[in-house]
């Protein structure tokens, strides 16, 4: 139902609720000439037009048609030109809106996700790859989150190591452990026990909320390594470890997507006990979430799946 408002000299108001379909089939009266041809046009008897035009105006409170009888095609009223002019804009609208709603169903329309680095790697260009793919039309904008006061606020999604404060609901996606990156020879082959690394030259990040959390972690292992350059960006550091300027500690997922397994000059190995994160999706609680978040949260559980394996 819409309400139509009618002005009358500047001064008098009427305010009508009237059906779509009435505005559909006094359109095609007008355009066809007669109620014989609407019918056929719409797939209705000539009755139900009828009824339908008697309808609207009755709601209007005056005639939209004057109607000759016979063949001769009807004439639109003065009431009806008004009538007309505001319905067939109504009509476009609303075939507007229902094309909206189906492209919002089939998937369309915008997504707004949060992330930070490591899982902007691997698991979220496997979302934006495959949410392109199904629905090439969808908008999708990212936006990095502040990892320390992490907020989902207008966010259709967050991507994030650990739980968040927020009225949220989450999935957990996978637990991420780090691993030590060291010159090759470095270290003997296998698990390196935490405690080794005390007081050896490391590489690492300034200091960022996942570096100190890294530390916290060592430190709580009985190491506390000697920190003699800082850098942001995991290639840079693996660069440095390269050079030799010390070992690095770095999470599995910035490995994953880099070329270190394959670096004769490197050796990646298992720390024990491993300092490991958990990464988590979130959205907000109770909210009626789009196809296109739906689909989103899928694609990322999968992807995550496939990068851990089914251990």
């Amino acid at each position: 139902m819409f309400a139509i408002d009618l002005i009358a000299n500047g001064y008098a108001q009427l305010v009508v609720d009237v059906e779509l379909r009435h505005l559909r089939t006094m359109a095609a009266i007008a355009d066809e000439g007669t109620f014989g041809r609407a019918a056929a046009l719409l797939g209705y008897t000539q009755s139900s037009v009828s009824q339908q035009v008697a309808a609207l105006e009755r709601a209007l409170g005056g005639a939209v048609f004057d109607r000759p009888g016979g063949p001769r095609p009807v004439r639109i009223t003065p009431l009806g030109e008004v009538v007309l002019a505001h319905g067939r804009d109504l009509l476009t609208r609303s075939e507007a809106l229902a094309e909206a709603v189906d492209r919002f169903r089939a998937g369309s329309g915008r997504i707004d996700i949060g992330t930070f680095r490591s899982v902007s790697n691997l698991i979220l260009p496997a979302v934006v790859r495959r949410l392109l793919d199904e629905h090439p039309g969808c908008d999708i904008r990212l936006s990095e989150v502040e990892p320390e006061d992490p907020r989902i606020g207008d966010l259709d999604l967050l991507f994030h190591d650990g739980r968040i404060e927020d009225d949220v609901d989450h999935v957990k996606l996978l637990d991420e452990p780090y691993l030590l990156v060291a010159g090759a020879g470095a270290f003997p082959d296998g698990p390196v026990r935490v405690e080794l690394l005390d007081d050896a030259p490391m590489v690492a990040w300034p200091h960022t909320y996942h570096q100190r959390w890294l530390e916290r972690e060592l430190a709580g292992h009985g190491a506390r390594p000697r920190f003699v350059f800082r850098t942001a960006g995991h290639d840079t550091i693996l660069s440095m470890v390269r050079a030799g300027i010390g070992s690095a500690v770095l999470p599995w997922l910035a490995l994953h997507g880099s070329d270190a397994a394959s670096d004769d000059r490197l050796g990646i190995h298992p720390l024990c006990p491993s300092p490991t994160r958990e990464m988590y999706l979130h959205w907000p609680a109770g909210s009626t979430r789009s196809p296109l978040a739906t689909r989103a949260i899928d694609i990322a559980v999968e992807a995550a799946h496939d990068l851990t394996g089914p251990g």
